[in-house]
């Protein structure tokens, strides 16, 4: 199997090409980039004679299209909307199977900060998505969307716990990247960079979403806030989490839910200074007047504080997952919960955000290459990781020490946790 990847001297695009040349079945990946130095440094680090570079702009659709071709799958790792979008698109065009991790649905696009987003044959951006859909279908191709941590982990799991219900009355994903208690400390705001810093800051301020009392809304980012002690895997740790747009599928696949929302997990206090931020206008997009000309907030503020959150050397990563299913089983209320707590691979400097993005999309490239996704269009992880997949998905996850534990607890009609859980959605 031949693995195409765009993106692939990101963090997150290497990780999925140091994952993949290590799979018997993988015969070659290629990893496409603009910088021929930066492609080098990838290659030089993975250490695998698999690996062809393709020193590229992904503009140039017609050879892209041509490359394409020399490929059995694609791996899409790109870093906002306007490049995704392009290489769906392309993908599409040149009957190539793929799969991308970016936080949109591309059925359903957003129409919040659309990032540069270009719309051909003037449709809308509900009418884009469905045309790239429908000619999806049309040629053939799948494109498993949004397979990673959030979208991906979040959505299979999620998807899992649904299946084991007759009836669902909420689910709730609960995810996050943070740094260790040792690096929150060094950086502003008890974070630091592990993808596009842009793009979260997107999804700190666009509407989101969720559905509550079984009615589809839109609510403001960053609220519905909830505090919790996470207690598994050895852990004692305080987290606070709240809404942001990280599975967007679900609204549109499990639209029965009475209550749905995906919340990003950070250390106490990180919120808050987000609250200040917002309120100082330094997220607005609009420009300002300022020393005779004009700025945009948060391009000067992303030029200030990115630095300052980047790691330094030794500085380490976690990534943090509590979902939970609540729901009707055989006559009984039951609730499923899934945890993980993952942490970086020292020993090959990948860390937990790469390891736990990279390796799912990895993963759900070989499903596809070799045909086990069968279904064509735009089809979002929860819809084609299910069944024996799903099995199938967790156990390569546990071959590359990623770990998730499932718990299952019958509850009563006065559960009061459950009740106070319930509550706290409203």
């Amino acid at each position: 199997m031949k693995v195409l990847i765009f993106g692939g001297t990101g963090k997150i695009g290497s990780a999925v090409a140091w994952d993949l040349v290590r799979e018997n079945e993988i015969e070659t990946v290629g990893l496409i980039g603009r910088r021929k130095g930066a492609l080098d440094q990838t290659k030089n680090w993975i250490n695998s004679n698999k690996i062809i570079l393709h020193p590229l702009d992904i503009a140039h659709t017609e050879i892209i299209k041509r490359i394409m071709k020399k490929y059995d799958v694609g791996v899409i790792a790109l870093p906002d909307r306007r490049t995704s979008y392009k290489v769906v698109a392309t993908a599409i065009e040149a009957g190539l199977n793929s799969v991308d991790m970016l936080e949109e649905y591309h059925r359903k696009p957003d129409p919040f900060e659309i990032e540069g987003l270009e719309i051909p044959n003037k449709l809308s951006l509900d009418g884009y998505g469905e045309w790239l859909h429908q000619k999806a279908i049309e040629k053939g191709v799948t494109i498993l969307d949004g397979i990673g941590f959030a979208p991906g982990l979040s959505n299979v799991t999620l998807g899992e716990g649904i299946s084991k219900m007759d009836n669902v009355e909420s689910a709730i994903a609960r995810v996050g990247g943070i740094p260790s208690k040792e690096a929150a400390v060094k950086h502003p705001l008890k974070y630091m960079v592990t993808w596009a810093f842009p793009h979260v800051l997107r999804e700190y301020m666009v509407k989101v979403k969720v559905i509550k009392n079984g009615k589809i809304t839109n609510v403001n980012a960053t609220t519905d806030r909830e505090r919790f002690k996470f207690e598994k895997f050895g852990r004692n740790e305080e987290l606070e989490c709240a809404i942001t747009p990280g599975m967007p599928s679900f609204i549109y696949t499990r639209p029965h839910l009475g209550k749905f929302a995906e919340k990003t997990i950070r250390w106490p206090g990180h919120w808050q200074g987000i609250d200040v931020l917002k309120e100082c206008g330094l997220l607005d997009l609009k420009p300002v007047q300022y020393n005779g000309g004009k700025i945009v907030p948060r391009d000067f503020f992303l030029t200030l504080m990115e630095p300052k959150l980047k790691p330094l050397e030794n500085d380490a990563d976690i990534c943090v997952m509590w979902n939970t299913v609540i729901g009707i089983k055989n006559g009984e209320r039951i609730r499923i919960d899934y945890y993980m707590w993952e942490e970086r691979d020292s020993e090959n400097k990948i860390s937990a955000m790469s390891r736990v993005t990279g390796f799912p999309a990895a993963i759900g490239a070989i499903l596809v290459g070799k045909g086990e996704i069968t279904k064509k269009g735009i089809v979002p992880p929860e819809d084609s990781i299910k069944g024996h997949l799903y099995k199938k998905f967790i156990d390569e996850l546990n071959k590359r020490d990623i770990n998730i534990l499932e718990e299952k607890k019958i509850t009563g009609q006065f559960d009061k946790e459950l009740d106070e859980y319930l509550y706290d959605l409203e």
